[in-house]
């Protein structure tokens, strides 16, 4: 009888273990963009980790026009969630990582989601561009967040920026 109850208390101790271990981590990117590669300066979130059912999250969102065309200085055009291959990932400013609980996490995925499924036009390069999109998630996980209008086009300089209104990051500004 001992030896069954020390075996089932190792089980409870080893599953305990693990959800203690269970943590989602999201960092914030910039990319700088690049004439040669055809990518425009963009800002987005990739998260990685474990929730604590065990399921294993690797996935990045950002938010841009559907098509890059001059329609995007205009006004609202068509909108798309991107999803960066590892590529791109490995090529960013990787600006600062926050642990996120469980239910963080859902709220952000809820973001991503209501973004991607607006109806109509709802990229607009002023107003709800890739670094509205960011900010809304780093709201969600608890930063101080400001949309500084000469930054709205600069996602390196606006992450930057989002950096040093929150010092608790312990982060450093990128060059």
């Amino acid at each position: 009888m001992v030896r069954i109850f020390r075996v089932f208390a190792l089980i409870v101790a080893l599953g305990w273990s693990s959800l203690a271990a269970a943590a989602v981590d999201i960092t914030f990117h910039s990319f700088n963009g690049s004439v040669i590669a055809g990518r425009y300066p963009h800002a987005f979130v990739s998260m990685e980790g474990t929730l604590e059912d065990g399921t294993f999250v690797k996935e990045n969102f950002g938010f841009s026009a559907k098509r890059t065309t001059l329609a995007v200085l205009n006004g609202p055009v068509e909108h798309t969630i991107l999803v960066e291959k590892d590529k791109w990932l490995t090529r960013t400013n990787r600006h600062f990582t926050i642990t996120i609980t469980d239910q963080k996490y859902r709220e952000v995925r809820a973001l991503v989601e209501a973004w991607r499924n607006a109806p109509g036009k709802y990229y607009d390069l002023e107003t709800r561009n890739c670094i509205h999109f960011v900010g809304e998630i780093a709201k969600i996980v608890g930063l101080d967040v400001v949309y500084p209008e000469k930054m709205m086009r600069r996602p390196k300089k606006w992450l930057n920026y989002i950096t040093g209104l929150n010092p608790r990051l312990g982060a450093e500004v990128i060059d």
